[in-house]
């Protein structure tokens, strides 16, 4: 909101990396982790690569990334109308 410009956050599922609109280099996740996207179909690229994207104003595109490893499994919600992130298990 500051930068007046939108931040987006864009993975892929398949190769588990990520890369943002603040930092370009792609970033690694644990190769133990399972991840799902589900992202706005404007945001979506590939089967395994999409995006969630913020907006100036606050709001974003939503979506829900799901992140799982072994027993353990997180959903970190994005919600569109506002933007704001939460996490559930």
């Amino acid at each position: 909101m500051a930068t007046r410009k939108d931040a987006v956050l864009t993975i892929d599922v398949e190769s588990r990396e990520y890369v943002t609109t603040l930092d370009t280099t792609p970033r690694k996740l644990p190769e133990n982790l399972e991840l799902k996207l589900y992202a706005a179909q404007s945001e979506v690229s590939s089967e395994r690569r999409g995006s969630i994207r913020f907006y100036p104003d606050g709001s974003s595109t939503g979506g829900r990334i799901t992140v799982a490893a072994g027993e353990r499994k997180y959903l970190v919600d994005v919600d569109w109308l506002t933007g704001r992130v939460s996490i559930n298990e």
